[in-house]
Parts: C-alpha cells; structure tokens; sequence
C-alpha cells in the first residue's frame, strides 16, 4: 500500500528527453560546501539545468569564524526583470538560504511569475536549536509566509520550531510529537511535508514525510539510516538538493526521501577521508553517479 501511495505522489512526470529547468534561490558560498555549490552540482548530475538566482555572496560558511557576507537583494529584481525579457521557462522554484526579510517577497514575485513551477522549500533559518548568525525574527516570520502552497516543504527540527511556533525539545522526538509537527505544517498550507532529523539515540537516523493529498499525517512515512558517529556542515543542502534531484528525475516523495538519506549517508563516509573534513563541508563528488543513475533506462 504505502509503495502506491508513492507511487501515486509523484510531483514531476519526467519525459525523459527533456531537461527540467530549476531556479535555486540560495546564497553562493566560496569555501565550504553548501547552498549553491552543493545544489548545481548535485540537481545537474540528475539531469537539471540549474538556474542559480544568488540571495547573498560568503567566502565561507557561517560555522567559521571568520567570513564575509554580502546582501544581493538590490540586484535581484532587475535580475528577475532579464529573465522575464528572454522569456526563460521554469520548471521548478527551489529556495533555501536567504539574505533577508525581503528576499521573500523576490520568491513570492517569481511564483506569481511562473505559476505552474513547483515550489520547493528548504526553509534554512537554522539548526540544533537556534538560528543562524545572519537571521533574525523578522526573517524567520518572512520565511513562514513560503509555507503556504509550498509543494514540499523540507524542514529540520529547529526550522519546525521556528515556522511553528513548537518548542524546539531537541532531536528525540516520539511518533506524536512528530505527527503534531507534520500536523502543523500541513493546516498551514504546506501540500508535501519531509521532517528531517528526528534522532532516538538508537544508531538511526529518522525522516518523516506526509502529504495533505495522500492521507495527511495519518499515512505518514517514516524512512530510516543508519546514523554515522561525526557530523559534517553542509548535509541539509545535499539532502534537500539530492531530493529535489530525485523529484526531477520522476520519483515518487517517499521513494526521493530514501534516495536522498542514502546519497548523504555515503558522501558523509567519502567526506571522513579528506583533510579537514570537519571544516570543508559534505564531499558528495564521489557520489554524483547516484544522481546519475536515477535518469539511466529512461
């Protein structure tokens, strides 16, 4: 039952003579893989023509100590203004990290703009329990706004607690707790729902996913891995970016949300072997070819 239920929840039909054109509205980040270096290469290998719409320029994450930050937000309308010149196409609307408050209104601009592109949210405002050094309330209330209409909406659990209003109660969460969340984020208008992260101290890794369409939170799916005993910055962006390339490549959400635990996983364990792991972020180039794969035989 639940593979037909997934079946069923495909959010792309992918032709497979046609590449799906993607706009990945995140920050640029120099060193330190993250955000558009993690999402051009990782939905390319699975066959999309990404199209990069930068929110803000880093020369390094934020979890250096020293890094420059620069706002794009005065550049982006014209940008946007080029694009509806050339009359460019989208096929879908993938956001993440964001500059500023009003960077929302440049992404709500663009699903006026292109009104049958899928609308991909990665609402990236923070992790373990608090919010990123570049954000502030009023982004993370601008931010909320996206979760209305979103086609899915990608989570972890300090981004629940922030678009939710729910303590944030740490990574050990139980199945109510979970339903409650994924609840939520459905009555606020999200169709498609992937909490990420929920960690029962039992050497596994938990994803949970519900969709309004396909039974709400009582159909719920619940994916598991095998956690690994180090963390790496930079894992969210490949998971969602390895998601949305699955979606693409004509998955159904569930079956996308496995593939994508999987592609993390494994770029985690080839990341350990390089010198400062910690530091460099996820090193998924040795696992494009699972990206790959996925359009192999269409």
């Amino acid at each position: 039952m639940a593979g037909q239920t997934d079946d069923q929840n495909r959010l792309y039909q992918r032709d497979s003579k046609y590449i799906p054109r993607v706009a990945a509205v995140h920050d640029m980040c120099g060193y330190g893989k993250c955000s558009l270096t993690a999402a051009i290469p990782i939905l390319s290998a699975a066959g999309c023509d990404v199209c990069p719409v930068p929110t803000a320029l880093f020369s390094a994450h934020t979890m250096f100590k020293d890094y420059t930050f620069h706002d794009t937000t005065e550049m982006l309308p014209g940008y946007l203004d080029a694009w509806q010149k050339e009359g460019v196409e989208l096929d879908g609307i993938y956001s993440g990290f964001l500059g500023s408050a009003e960077q929302v209104d440049i992404i709500q601009r663009m699903y006026r703009e292109y009104p049958k592109a899928l609308r991909l949210v990665d609402p990236v405002m923070g992790d373990g329990g608090s919010m990123y050094p570049t954000y502030t309330e009023e982004m993370c209330r601008a931010v909320t706004n996206l979760v209305d209409g979103a086609d899915l909406l990608m989570p972890n659990l300090t981004e629940v607690s922030l678009l939710t209003g729910i303590d944030y109660e740490g990574q050990d969460l139980d199945d109510a707790q979970v339903g409650e969340r994924l609840g939520r984020l459905l009555d606020m208008g999200a169709k498609n729902v992937i909490i990420k992260g929920i960690d029962r101290k039992d050497g596994k890794l938990r994803n949970f996913v519900a969709s309004a369409d396909h039974g709400g939170v009582g159909e719920r799916t619940e994916l598991v891995h095998d956690k690994l005993p180090f963390m790496i910055h930079g894992t969210g962006d490949a998971f969602a970016s390895s998601l949305c390339g699955a979606l693409f490549a004509g998955r159904g959400l569930a079956d996308a949300a496995r593939i994508a635990g999987e592609f993390v996983r494994s770029a985690m364990q080839h990341t350990r072997n390089q010198p400062d792991y910690q530091q460099r972020g996820v090193s998924f180039e040795l696992d494009l070819g699972q990206m790959t794969a996925l359009m192999q035989g269409q």
